[in-house]
């Protein structure tokens, strides 16, 4: 048996986006930043298409997220932040919350809030996942930001022809 397999295309043209950052350890954020919005720009988003939304820290990203997901303005929102642990619980409840939080954003919205917070144990993994060795977890999350859009447009799209066959058979009975 060969399923129907359903996945979307990486083209962000047509699309907007919200990137919500935080400005906690903002020397590795803004690289976050630039690799999102590298990412969208290759992948077609106009530069009118982007907006970025700073905010504290990344306790503050679930809410903001939600904020701009509910406005109605944007086709998703890419949360981006770097949490790195220190000498005590903070860490933890930071990260989870954030964590929570984003997945929350995504569910409560109904469009993707897609996850681009590192989450380190020291500052040398957080350096090699914002643009060092291990790539640029801002451009991954924005390139699941366009995936997602693209995958949620075509089951829109599928529901919607659905429902016009199911309207015809309906009026013919």
């Amino acid at each position: 048996m060969q399923p129907k397999i359903h996945r979307g295309n990486v083209k962000a043209e047509g699309f907007r986006f919200a990137v919500v950052v935080s400005r906690w350890n903002e020397f590795l954020t803004s690289k976050l930043t630039d690799g999102a919005i590298d990412a969208l720009e290759s992948h077609g988003a106009a530069e009118d298409a982007v907006e970025v939304f700073k905010v504290p820290g990344s306790f503050e990203l679930p809410l903001t997220a939600l904020k701009v997901a509910e406005s109605g303005r944007f086709d998703a929102v890419i949360a981006l932040g770097v949490v790195i642990r220190g000498e005590t619980p903070h860490f933890d409840y930071v990260a989870g919350e954030a964590a929570k939080g984003i997945g929350s954003a995504a569910m409560k919205s109904g469009i993707p809030v897609t996850f681009g917070v590192i989450t380190a144990d020291t500052l040398e993994q957080a350096i090699n996942r914002s643009g060092g060795k291990a790539g640029n977890k801002g451009f991954e999350a924005a390139v699941s930001a366009i995936e997602l859009v693209n995958l949620y447009r075509g089951i829109q799209q599928e529901k919607e022809q659905s429902a016009g066959k199911y309207k015809v058979l309906q009026n013919v009975v």
